[in-house]
C-alpha cells in the first residue's frame, strides 16, 4: 500500500507543479537569458520522465523466485 501511495505522489507532483501557473508565471530569475516561465516548464520534461519511471518501478510486479 505504501508503494502505491509513493507512486501516486510521483505521478501527482508534475501535474500539481505545472498546473499551478501563477506560481511560475514570472520573468525572473533568468537562466542564460531565458525567462523563468519557459525554463521551469522545460526542466519538468525530464522530471516527468523520472517520476513515471519511479512510479513504474514502485508498482511493477516481480516474478516469484
Amino acid at each position: 500500500m505504501a508503494r502505491r501511495i509513493a507512486a501516486g505522489i510521483c505521478l501527482a507532483a508534475p501535474v500539481v507543479a505545472l498546473l499551478w501557473v501563477p506560481w511560475y508565471a514570472q520573468e525572473r530569475p533568468r537562466l542564460a537569458g531565458v525567462p523563468f516561465f519557459y525554463w521551469y516548464q522545460l526542466v519538468w520534461v525530464p522530471g516527468c520522465s523520472l517520476g513515471l519511471l519511479a512510479a513504474w518501478l514502485l508498482t511493477r510486479r516481480r516474478p516469484d523466485s
